[in-house]
């Protein structure tokens, strides 16, 4: 069976090792499958650029928070949330182009100027209509609003088509997953089908208990290592060696963020858009939530230190993802040390970081309860996030 398993691994590493590296994972999740009735709009970012933080932006209508490249300067995020409670990430598509349009990849531009100026799903549709032909996109964009709207929309350079994840009749199960690849799209095209497979597999089994977390989504999803295909979990086999291939897993060596966007009840102020937030590599990453309403207060450890651009928590979670994917040379990138991650001792590096991970969603609970009925407390806010910073450093000073 180990000789299997090695083989298919071997396989699937040639046949798709070139073309996938650089690509999503998401899901909607509707108000039906959460035990608040509030829906979840969840990216798994996979990209080239290691370094990600969060940053707080004055826009032409709204504020709003959202995920950027370190170097970047400005213009261009990844997943947001603005302060009308519209959300938006993204996924790269490759069956939906068209045309021999050379300039592309504005997605991070486009989603910037929509939040910017979108309150709602039809204030985007209205915003795709009007936006300059050819918009440079071809991508899969996830959507939620503070009204009790969740759809995502297939867009490439002329057109695009909505699939509302509300409607019964898309998403039966109240939840729709989007890798690389458009559903509307060219058959059999695109990307990422087997990263479509594991983490729908979870979704489903998950789906009819209706008690979907954000924390249960970064567990489950972000840090999952359960490959359909194969039709094993890493963290349920005794490794040896504690090597396997880095090919297929929702975690891989690209992966530079996960962001869960909790948004509210129809009827809800959307002061209270919540957007957790784990920067780096998500196994060896912490969660950290944040709210545009708070006008640019947001964790220390994930925005932009006094001397780089890059925030702590995302270089910390870096240092040990290299330790994890030590070899450089050759093909050695796509090899990880999964024991360094985690282990029948309970040492890896993902179990030692999950009681700061619980320590966090547990330190918001009360308060996020509670600013929902009187509104979001900055002073208060201040001091947790302080709080929250201490027990950051402090776990992965422990480890280090």
């Amino acid at each position: 069976m180990k000789n299997v398993l090695i083989y298919l691994s071997a396989v699937l590493f040639f046949v798709f090792s070139t073309t996938e590296i650089y690509s999503c994972t998401s899901a909607i999740i509707t108000g039906k499958l959460t035990p608040d009735g509030r829906p979840l709009l969840w990216k798994h970012r996979d990209t080239g650029e290691d370094n990600n933080r969060l940053e707080f932006f004055k826009g032409d209508k709204h504020n709003f928070i959202g995920l950027v490249n370190s170097p970047d300067e400005g213009g261009v995020v990844w997943i947001g949330t603005n302060s009308a409670g519209f959300s938006i990430m993204n996924t790269a598509s490759y069956n939906l182009k068209d045309d021999d349009v050379k300039e592309m990849d504005q997605e991070g531009v486009f989603m910037f100027k929509a939040l910017s100026v979108c309150s709602s799903l039809e204030e985007f549709e209205e915003f795709i209509n009007n936006y300059p032909r050819p918009m440079r996109v071809e991508a899969n964009f996830g959507v939620i609003d503070s009204k009790g709207g969740a759809a995502y929309y297939e867009v490439n350079n002329h057109s695009f088509v909505k699939l509302d994840v509300n409607d019964p009749k898309i998403a039966p199960l109240g939840y729709l997953v989007y890798t690389n690849f458009s559903y509307t799209g060219r058959f059999n095209e695109g990307m990422g089908y087997i990263r479509y497979m594991n983490a729908n597999t979870i979704l489903s089994r998950k789906s009819s208990y209706g008690d979907i977390t954000p924390h249960w989504i970064f567990n489950s999803l972000s840090r999952s290592f359960y490959h359909s295909l194969l039709d094993i979990d890493l963290s349920e086999k005794s490794l040896d060696s504690g090597w396997f291939i880095d090919m297929d897993f929702i975690p891989r060596r690209s992966s530079t963020a996960s962001v869960i966007v909790q948004g509210v009840k129809n009827g809800e102020s959307p002061d209270l858009t919540t957007m957790w937030t784990i920067l780096g590599y998500p196994p060896t990453g912490v969660a950290v939530p944040a709210w545009v309403s708070a006008g640019g207060v947001l964790p220390s450890i994930a925005v932009k230190s006094d001397n780089t651009n890059n925030a702590y928590a995302c270089d910390m979670a870096l240092e040990l993802k290299y330790r994890i994917f030590p070899v450089e040379r050759g093909s050695g990138k796509r090899y990880f040390k999964f024991n360094l991650i985690y282990n029948r001792d309970k040492t890896g590096y993902m179990q030692q970081l999950s009681s700061v991970d619980q320590y966090i969603f547990r330190l918001f609970k009360e308060p996020i309860e509670r600013w929902r009925r009187e509104g979001i407390d900055k002073k208060e806010l201040q001091l947790l996030y302080r709080d929250l910073d201490d027990s950051v450093i402090g776990a992965y000073s422990g480890i280090y």
